[in-house]
């Protein structure tokens, strides 16, 4: 069964997928058709098909289990590393601002580790081990705090048109008899 965050098989159902292997490697080595195999064991004749290819190139060998198509790219020791490099910056890293981007994150993650992941496949990565993220705010570099605070306390609240409460006399309470 499938996980929704991508996670794949779990090692019991892995473990269940590979016994339906190694008996079809039996039943192969007995002289077996494909359509008796397939149906024996409640599979498509494709997987069997493939099944065969694999034990007819490796042996019992090639019908093993290779553990999770989903395994994680870097190993938690590296992305510790990671994490380290992140919070070193982008300005240590050469770039001219203080923006990490996915771009940035790939172009790092190829100098120091010499491994190529997709953005999305970085975002994942990223979201498994809880970053998150963050789009910063756009100021003007003339913004004054102070007058600002100041526009919202005194100018806004004269410019904005006043709400109407709910209560006798409100729209919300007449009837449809009395318009």
């Amino acid at each position: 069964m499938r996980y929704p965050q991508g996670g794949g098989l779990t090692a019991e159902r892995q473990m269940f997928r590979e016994r339906i292997r190694m008996d079809a490697a039996e039943m192969f080595a007995a002289g077996q058709g494909n359509d008796a195999v397939a149906k024996r064991l409640r599979v498509s004749v494709r997987s069997v098909q493939r099944w065969r290819r694999a034990w007819e190139e490796a042996g019992r060998q090639g019908l093993r289990s290779m553990g999770s198509a989903a395994r994680p790219g870097l190993s938690e020791a590296l992305f510790t590393v990671l994490e380290q490099e992140l919070a070193k910056g982008p300005v240590a890293h050469g770039w001219p601002d203080q923006t990490w981007t996915l771009a940035r994150i790939k172009t790092l993650i190829g100098r120091r580790f010499h491994k190529s992941f997709t953005l999305s496949g970085i975002a994942k990565m990223l979201r498994r081990h809880g970053f998150s993220h963050q789009v910063p705010a756009r100021r003007a570099l003339e913004r004054d705090e102070e007058k600002v605070a100041g526009w919202v306390k005194e100018t806004w609240p004269q410019v904005e048109a006043p709400r109407r409460r709910w209560g006798p006399g409100s729209a919300s309470k007449m009837r449809p008899d009395s318009r």
